[in-house]
């Protein structure tokens, strides 16, 4: 299975989702960027560790690396591997004692892991296919969205707007509203047709 490695990009709150986050992921060796709608507490835990902030008590993100470390294991990876029913499965792989275990988790926990033990992220090329975007590259306009925490993540228009429509396209399509999300869709491929 080809997998593409992607850094965090940004986090920013996602108007359409009622007070969930848009995590945005970068291609490392490319251009792509993939956004994940994720909860409020799991964007919390992400932000802080980028930001260096420890709170006075471990979160449950750091107690599975103490976990983790204190079984003498080794985060290897993170794998966003599916994007299924609009929902994106991933796992982690880790090694403990020479024996690798894969460990199903959802992509907003498995990346919060990974932030903590410096591990890399990977995603298939075959959800990069269906999920993520090129950026416009005269777009100029840059936006600072407030994250979790207070800090400001640079997120273009673009990047929001692209987000946005993924999120709703999802949406549609759980609710079996195929006319709705065949418009989306639409929209989703002339904004990347216009990006190439």
């Amino acid at each position: 299975m080809n997998k593409v490695q992607v850094e965090i990009l940004g986090l920013s709150s996602s108007p359409s989702a009622g007070g969930a986050y848009a995590l945005l992921l970068r291609e490392t060796y490319g251009q792509r960027r993939l956004p994940i709608i994720i909860g409020q507490f799991e964007a919390q835990a992400i932000a802080l560790e980028l930001e260096g902030i420890k709170p006075p008590r471990p979160m449950t993100h750091d107690l599975i690396k103490t976990l983790i470390d204190n079984l003498g294991g080794t985060v290897l990876e993170v794998f966003i591997s599916e994007l299924r029913d609009n929902t994106f499965y991933s796992e982690i792989n880790i090694d403990v004692s020479s024996l690798q275990n894969r460990i199903d988790a959802r992509p907003s926990d498995a990346i919060a892991i990974a932030v903590r033990t410096s591990a890399p992220i990977f995603v298939s090329e075959s959800v990069m296919e269906l999920a993520s975007f090129i950026p416009s590259e005269n777009s100029k306009q840059d936006d600072y969205s407030s994250s979790v925490d207070g800090s400001f993540e640079k997120v273009t228009d673009q990047e929001k707007k692209s987000a946005s429509l993924q999120d709703q396209l999802r949406e549609a399509i759980e609710k079996e509203d195929y006319e709705r999300a065949a418009k989306l869709r639409d929209e989703i491929d002339r904004i990347n047709s216009n990006n190439n």
